[in-house]
């Protein structure tokens, strides 16, 4: 896919599956724009994405402020004087039992993943409306569509995403916006590295295509939802998972 003179802002774009889809279109020709909260993961990125031969901008933002998300928004229209695609990726777990679960834990999940994907969303749309073309992909997970012991604040977030993700999509389809979530399952990162090998054996049990999958499995469908091939598709969850959940 050729995403010549794109310009992609990628949220969470420093590190994992962010990073490897800002990769990715660059790669296809895009300009990118990469907002984090780890500034040194940043500045790599932007390297690697300058070797490539494309332009990149980065922002230290915390997308649960919208002042700072509209204040990148800006920025990155003074940089590039548009944005087609943004992948909302920026995202967290605070993972316990809902008995023993923080009431901060529970918030700070709900603010970066939910609210952060809405300031997104809501700071975007208005230039993509006016620009009557965009693509809004969303990173949702399986586990907004399945839950799971000792995510109920992630599990809540994720499915926050996917009735953001359909009702934006009725919004904006009127103006030429196509509005898509992926709900990845077991996704090898730095992330489920840390996980114990027994935790690992017994998700990979439940997957039929027995392998985890890759960050760049994320990345080519997000560049098929943001690419021309998917202008008849709106308003979808795209479940990524080996089969786990069918």
């Amino acid at each position: 896919m050729i995403f010549k003179d794109r310009v992609c802002l990628v949220t969470g774009g420093a590190r994992g599956i962010g990073r490897e889809i800002a990769l990715a279109f660059a790669k296809a020709g895009s300009d990118i724009a990469l907002c984090d909260v780890n500034p040194e993961a940043l500045g790599a990125a932007k390297k690697d994405i300058e070797a490539l031969g494309r332009k990149a901008e980065t922002f230290v933002v915390d997308v649960t402020n919208l002042s700072q998300v509209e204040d990148m928004v800006n920025k990155t229209l003074d940089k590039f004087q548009k944005i087609d695609i943004l992948i909302n990726n920026a995202g967290i777990t605070r993972d316990a039992l809902i008995v023993r679960m923080s009431e901060q834990d529970f918030d700070s999940v709900i603010a970066v993943n939910l609210k952060g994907t809405f300031n997104c969303t809501k700071a975007v749309s208005k230039v993509m409306m006016k620009q009557r073309y965009g693509k809004i992909v969303s990173i949702a997970s399986i586990i907004g569509m399945m839950g799971n012991a000792g995510q109920a604040n992630y599990a809540a977030s994720k499915a926050g995403v996917i009735g953001i993700t359909k009702s934006v999509a009725k919004e904006l389809a009127s103006r030429n916006v196509n509005v898509n979530a992926i709900a990845p399952g077991f996704i090898e990162t730095d992330m489920t590295a840390k996980l114990p090998e027994n935790v690992k054996a017994q998700m990979l049990s439940l997957i039929p295509l027995n392998r985890f999958g890759k960050a760049s499995d994320v990345a080519e469908l997000a560049m098929f939802l943001a690419s021309d091939a998917s202008s008849y598709i709106t308003g979808q969850v795209i479940k990524i998972d080996g089969g786990m959940v069918m």
